[in-house]
């Protein structure tokens, strides 16, 4: 139920902005999907999911800000962002803690400390990809560099067609 009291609050906090809804609700559903069928630790999937939800929460704040919405930004400013929008939800300050760090760090592929942080990373990219459309030597050169699960990678080249040896 927490999960989908923050999809609603998502929703509304995002205002009618379609893509920024549409962004999330395919993040969230592709961090699920690999967290299930990765078999991740329970909490650990609903931290993850929190944190697919609130993963852009800084986008619209820095499009107003900045005029744009760059990883970076998205990352140094969501991290607030996300604890306000989930301190009043039934979350630990631990898991608090942790949804923050994923935020404010997930367009970071270096400092990769845990399953949730990998498969956010992926979730995030299997939608950006596209949404960005890029060129299929991006995606490849993407995978082979930072993507881990065995889910993650299977969709990434089902999805856009790649070729393990590429």
């Amino acid at each position: 139920m927490l999960v989908s009291k923050a999809i609603k609050k998502m929703i509304q906090f995002y205002d009618g902005s379609i893509h920024d809804i549409n962004h999330f609700l395919k993040v969230w559903s592709y961090a699920k999907l690999i967290g299930e069928l990765e078999n991740i630790d329970k909490d650990v999937l609903e931290t993850l999911e929190l944190a697919a939800i609130a993963h852009d929460i800084a986008c619209p704040l820095c499009r107003k800000k900045y005029g744009y919405a760059g990883g970076k930004m998205q990352e140094v400013e969501g991290v607030l962002l996300a604890r306000e929008f989930y301190k009043e939800m039934e979350v630990s300050e631990n898991q608090l803690d942790r949804i923050c760090y994923l935020v404010g760090h997930h367009h970071t592929v270096k400092t990769i400390d845990g399953i949730d942080y990998q498969i956010l990373i992926e979730a995030d990219f299997l939608v950006n990809a596209d949404e960005s459309s890029l060129k299929t030597q991006a995606i490849t050169k993407f995978r082979n560099l930072n993507f881990k699960t065995k889910t993650g990678i299977e969709l990434l080249n089902t999805i856009y067609g790649l070729e393990m040896n590429e």
